[in-house]
């Protein structure tokens, strides 16, 4: 009887075992990275006066046609609010990625950089939730006149707290880059 009774309880052991190893777990869904076909800088002079908008589309994504990039004009020694807007137009309506950049902040900063003479500052006007540049915000002070190119970079999963970073820095960020961008700008 006492085998009899150890192999029961092996039995109604290994049942519950084997009924809890087969419930069914929520499924893990890796983040994905989202499709930015689209991104739009608008440089709105801060004295008033006509925004500059400076696009970026690529709407088959990597490969196929070539993007369609349009830099712009600004005015010498103005200073512009700048702001960015991240589209995924492959899709009917639109998906605004720029939402989804402001719900994971904290994962997300955008770099500037600007080559070629061009004589413009820019700094950020926005801080992720932990309190570190994100930089769909900023402030552009264009300087005396010139011209050359301005890169606009989107790391994910940068690492804010490395030396530099927090000032615009890209050298120590790491991550991965979601879309990088070079406008030609001219400063009349």
């Amino acid at each position: 009887m006492n085998t009899i009774y150890k192999l029961s309880l092996a039995v109604v052991a290994g049942i519950l075992m084997l009924s809890s190893s087969c419930k069914k777990d929520d499924p893990v869904i890796p983040h994905e990275e989202e499709l930015i076909t689209t991104l739009i800088y608008t440089l709105t002079p801060v004295a008033g006066g006509t925004a500059v908008e400076m696009t970026f589309r690529d709407l088959d994504g990597d490969g196929g046609n070539a993007p369609v990039i349009t830099g712009g004009t600004l005015q010498a020694n103005t200073v512009y609010n700048g702001s960015l807007k991240l589209l995924n137009e492959s899709e009917a309506p639109a998906e605004d990625i720029t939402e989804e950049i402001e719900e994971e902040d904290h994962h997300h900063q955008f770099f500037f950089s600007v080559a070629g003479g061009l004589e413009m500052d820019i700094s950020y006007a926005d801080q992720d939730s932990d309190g570190r540049p994100l930089g769909l915000l900023t402030t552009v002070d264009a300087g005396n006149v010139s011209s050359g190119q301005l890169t606009i970079t989107l790391r994910h999963e940068p690492n804010k707290s490395a030396a530099g970073v927090a000032d615009g820095d890209i050298t120590n960020a790491g991550g991965e880059t979601d879309i990088e961008v070079t406008f030609d700008v001219d400063i009349e």
